[in-house]
Order: C-alpha cells, then structure tokens, then sequence
C-alpha cells in the first residue's frame, strides 16, 4: 500500500500508509492527541476520525477547547439526547437536533407532553449511554434506500428532509448502538466524548419555523468539555438571571414598557438621570477628540432614501408616512442626513477629517417576537458619527477612533473583541472600493495590534465594517460599537473637497458608533453592574436621613446643600426608623447614605456610610463633598 503525505499545522510533513484513519494519525503523533481529537480538519474539511486518508493532505485536530470542537461535543450530545428519549418514550418522531451558539436542541413530535420532571429522567438515561461510550458509525446509502429506511420507521420529518434532496444525493446515516440518525456529520468518535451537559428548557417550534405546520416540542440541552465549565455555565445563568435589566429595571425605577406602545421604551425620572450622566460623558469624551455635533431631521421624503440605497437594501426595517401627498420615511439611520449636511457648504483638504457627531433617534422595524426589554427595541439613539477624510486618512483615523473606544470602554470597566465583517450579497458599489475598504480596515486592526476574527459576509451593505463585541462582568459578550468604512455614500450624494492640487476629490467616509444603541447600551450597563452604577453615573448618588424628626432641618440643609452643588440627591425624611431606611437605599443600591443624628447635627457632620464599604464614619460635610466629587471625577467603581 503506498504511503500519503500529511501536513501538520506546525508544517511539518509525515508519512502514512494510505486508508490510515485520522484517529490511528492522531494517537500517533501523540497519545495525549489521541485521547483529545474529536475532528480532523483535512484540507479545511471537517472529518470523522474514522474516517481515512487516501491522498497527500493538510491536517489538522480539532480538541474540546476549540470552537469546532465544542460544537462537535454539542452535535453529539443532541444524538444522545434522541437515544435516551427513544428509551423512554417509545414512538416519538424527531425532526431536526442541531447544535447551536449556546448549546444543542431537537423538535420532537410526540402525543407525550414532555414536563421538567421529563428532563431529570432523560437526563439519567443520557448518563448510561454515556457511560457505554458508543460510537457513532457514518454509514452512506442511497438516497431510495434512506427514504425506504425512514419510511418503515414512520419517521415523517426524516422522510420530508431527505426528499428535498437530489435525486442522485448520497445520505448520511450516523449510528450509536440502537439509535441511528439522519445526519450530516460530522461527529465526535463516541458518545463518551460528552462529558458533562444539562438540559435546560422546554419549548415549542413550528416545524421548518413555518407557523402553517404543526408544533413540535422542542426541548433545550448545552454541553461542555467538562463539568467544571458546565458548572460555570450555569452560574453565568444565575448571575444573569439575577442581574436581567427588566427585572432590575422595574426594581430601580429606571424604565418600562407598555402595551400601547411595543418596543418603545419609556424612561423614568431615575432612568433619564442615568442616561443623562452617560451622555454627558459621551459630550466630554468627544470634545476630547474633537467631533463638531450635529442634529437632522428624523422624517425626510423617499428620494433621499432612494438616493442612499435603503429604499433598495433596507426598506423592509423601515416605518413610513405621507406629507402633502409624498412619501416620506422616519430615519432608521443618521448616515443620509449627514451626507447632506456636509453638502452644505465647499470643503478643502485642509478641514479634513471633518468629524460630525449625533445623537440621532432611529426607527426600525422588530418583529413583535424580538422584541426584549432594552436590547430589542423599535425606535432608539444611535450615537452615530461620520467621518470625512482623504484616502490618506483611513488609517491614522481608524486608530484615533480606536483610541476614543479605548477610552471609553475601559471607563465602564469593558474588556472588547474585534470582528471584521466582509462583503454581503446584498450590498452596492464594485468590487474595487470594497476591496480597498476592506483592507484599510485590516491594515487600521493589524497596525493596533488588534486580534480580529472575519465574519465573511456580514458587511453593512454599503460597507465594510469591524464590530467591537464587549465583554460583561460576568463574562457574555455584546456587540456594541462599530466603525464602517464608507465609499459608496460619498459618491451617491457626490461628496467633494478640493484637494491640495486645486482639484475636486472624493471624500472617503467612516460611520461609527460608540455606545450602539443607548437604550441597549444602559440594558447592558444594568446587567454589567446589577444594577450598583458607579457614583459618577448613578441615578441617585446620595441619600440623606435623619435618624428622629429633631434632625429634619439639619438633613435638609446637607441635602440642599448637595443640591445647589449639582450632586443628585434624595432627602429621606419619612417617619420611619434608621434600619429600614438604610435597607432601602442599599435595595435601591445608592452609593453613599448620609445618616444624620444628635451627635452629627450638634456638630455639623454627617455619618457616612457606602454601598458596598460599609460605615465610613463621621465627616465634615465638606471633607465628604471632597471624596464624593474624587470619586465622580475619577469614575471610580466602588
């Protein structure tokens, strides 16, 4: 038998006899390797490692803490899942079991309405086949036969599947001591590999999504390489559980949403002292870096929107309405007033970059079905920016912007992770601006020696774009700022500047956002601290109370006091004891609490107690004034 060359990912070369499985190469080139290997990736394919090489090859091992091999752990798990609900329940039909971002699921159609108590037992059953350590076996028939298999069986959904195949298709079987399925692969080598998993919910799913087919019950699973991961998986869940911004929204007074208006939220008095201290950093930070602000209109008519391009590519996201007989739309971006806004007026080269900043509030279209608290809405501010400059410029202005989501960030405590998203299908311009666009975004991530992954495709359509998804204190991740590089705007609404040669030229643009959505961005502010906002940005920094009534007039003279200074504060000054106030204000997460009794009124202090901190003791007022203001200025979180 001839021997077959196999190229490592060191790049190293060795030799195999061909038909040689991937898992014999495996175990060869290291027993540890051996006992990891859930894939083979052979010429950027994945594989079986049961399967066999026949030809010279690039190889490389996919491991449990590898993205693909996670997936593959999860893959699996949904076919044990289906095993040990076979076991149990008898006569079941299964659709589809994939998995999935945070773990696995299948649609099953049964006359059995599954319970929680359902999960704990299947559970049990998946732990034996488990423990069996089956292997999963890839078989390949023809298309007739899989049909004549699956029909015998009454297995109506895989009969469906398998006839929208061609005619000619060959069909994948995997097998694992009793079970078998239809499926694509590939998987890892047995049922053993999964080591530690947990199902999660209940749920129902319209076959294929179509509302016109009948409901599934679809029952929820993830899975992790190891126990201790699972464990800290579902921590993360209780802790987000705990911190869900609609809960603590209500909670902390901050914002609600109604019936008679879906997806537009409304923000109380706490919610917009919030808000407004965020924005009011957002104006500091981008003085700093030297962004003019602008404001345009939210309703403008259909040319300009034909003239953008989103008549075309984002009609769909977008509200209307009719003025003097005329078509007009509510904005769902800021870009096209912006455009024209530069328009207004001859620029030089000399003014570039030109950097307009807004605020806007933006309208999209949400199904009802998406909607969630402050993460999903309809109508939100965008805190937008567009960037003109020379071509020269994209890349020291990349690294600016950089800089200014640095900064920001790092002040909210928020580690980021940077995407390039490339060309959609459905985008505009020619393939020369979207290559030269995408690379000046490449070569701006490279220069700031910024890891990045490629989201091949996931480009705004009239651009390029790197995402910067944050991480939370308790370790999710959400996509929040974004820069896009812009040439096809510029030339629709025929953007100029007189360049150094006394000539006209095409201005290229940057939109970047910062915050994303402040709606969204509070939402993740809510859950990133539980709700125990820093004192710079906190809806009520200070609470002032009087122990007895003889102090009320004390009490409100430090809390007047606080006031005049501009200091958001709340005097409590109910008839109630001590203890239950101070309760209060640690449940409402109020950083200082000013305790004002006998001793302190006679002697014009005030006892000081911290959120988190605990009792300070006495201070002058001013020596408390001096810590507060400290703690605002460095925005430090207690």
């Amino acid at each position: 038998m001839s021997n077959v060359k196999v190229t490592l990912k060191d790049g190293s070369v060795k030799e195999f006899a061909a038909g040689t499985s991937y898992l014999e190469i495996a175990k060869s080139l290291n027993q540890k390797l051996g006992k990891q290997a859930l894939l083979a990736v052979v010429d950027g394919v994945n594989k079986d490692l049961s399967d066999i090489i026949e030809k010279d090859a690039v190889v490389e091992f996919v491991t449990p803490d590898t993205k693909e091999g996670l997936h593959a752990i999860r893959h699996t798990a949904s076919h044990v899942m289906a095993q040990a609900i076979q076991h149990l329940f008898p006569g079941v039909k299964f659709a589809i079991g994939p998995a999935i971002d945070t773990g696995f699921y299948y649609d099953i159609d049964s006359e059995h309405v599954f319970t929680p108590e359902d999960l704990a037992a299947i559970e049990k059953e998946m732990a034996k086949i488990v423990k069996q350590n089956l292997p999963l076996v890839r078989s390949e028939v023809p298309r007739k036969d899989a049909l004549a298999r699956f029909a015998a069986e009454k297995e109506i959904y895989k009969v469906e599947l398998i006839n929208d195949l061609p005619e000619d298709a060959v069909i994948s079987l995997y097998t694992q001591g009793d079970f078998t399925d239809l499926c694509a692969g590939p998987h890892c080598p047995s049922t053993g590999r999964v080591k530690a998993f947990k199902l999660m919910s209940l749920a129902g799913a319209y076959w294929r999504g179509n509302e016109k087919n009948k409901m599934l019950q679809r029952i929820y699973g993830t899975a992790f390489p190891s126990k201790e991961e699972l464990d800290d998986y579902l921590h993360m869940l209780e802790e987000a559980e705990k911190r869900d911004h609609r809960k603590l929204g209500k909670e902390l007074d901050i914002f609600s949403m109604h019936d008679e208006g879906p997806g537009f939220p409304f923000f109380h008095p706490n919610g917009m002292r919030l808000r407004n201290a965020i924005l009011e950093y957002w104006h500091q930070v981008h003085r700093k870096y030297l962004y003019e602000q602008v404001m345009t209109p939210m309703i403008m008519n259909r040319d300009l929107w034909i003239r953008s391009g989103h008549w075309d590519h984002y009609r769909e996201n977008m509200y209307f309405t009719k003025i003097d007989d005329m078509d007009y739309a509510i904005k769902p971006m800021n870009c096209p007033g912006g455009m024209l806004v530069y328009n207004t007026r001859p620029h030089s080269y000399k003014e570039l970059p030109l950097r307009y900043a807004e605020l806007g509030l933006v309208h999209r279209h949400e199904l009802s079905g998406a909607l969630h608290g402050l993460f999903r809405v309809r109508c939100f501010t965008q805190d937008d920016a567009h960037i003109f400059m020379t071509p020269e410029q994209i890349q020291p202005e990349i690294t600016n912007v950089i800089k200014l989501f640095n900064e920001v960030y790092s002040t909210f405590g928020l580690k980021y992770h940077a995407e390039l998203s490339t060309r959609p299908e459905n985008s505009m311009g020619d393939d020369a601006s979207w290559e030269l666009a995408t690379e000046g975004l490449r070569k701006a991530l490279e220069a700031n020696h910024l890891d990045y992954i490629i989201n091949e495709g996931d480009g705004a359509f009239y651009g390029p774009k790197i995402d910067f998804h944050l991480q939370d204190s308790i370790g999710r991740t959400w996509q929040c700022g974004t820069i896009q590089l812009d040439m096809q705007l510029p030339e629709k609404f025929n953007c100029e500047y007189t360049g150094e040669d006394g000539l006209k030229h095409r201005p290229v643009m940057i939109h970047r956002v910062v915050y994303g959505s402040i709606e969204r961005f509070i939402g993740i502010l809510i859950e990133h601290y539980a709700g125990s906002f820093p004192v710079w940005m906190a809806p009520n920094q200070v609470r002032v109370m009087p122990i007895t009534d003889k102090q009320q007039a004390y009490a409100k003279e430090v809390n007047d006091k606080l006031f005049e200074l501009g200091y958001r504060t709340q005097l409590d000054d109910r008839n109630e004891k001590i203890g239950k106030k101070i309760r209060e204000a640690q449940v409402q997460k109020v950083p200082f609490m000013l305790i004002v009794g006998e001793k302190e009124a006679e002697s014009g202090t005030v006892a000081v107690r911290q959120r988190h901190g605990g009792d300070l003791g006495a201070m002058s007022l001013g020596d408390f004034i001096a810590r507060l203001q400290k703690d605002i200025d460095e925005k430090v979180n207690d």
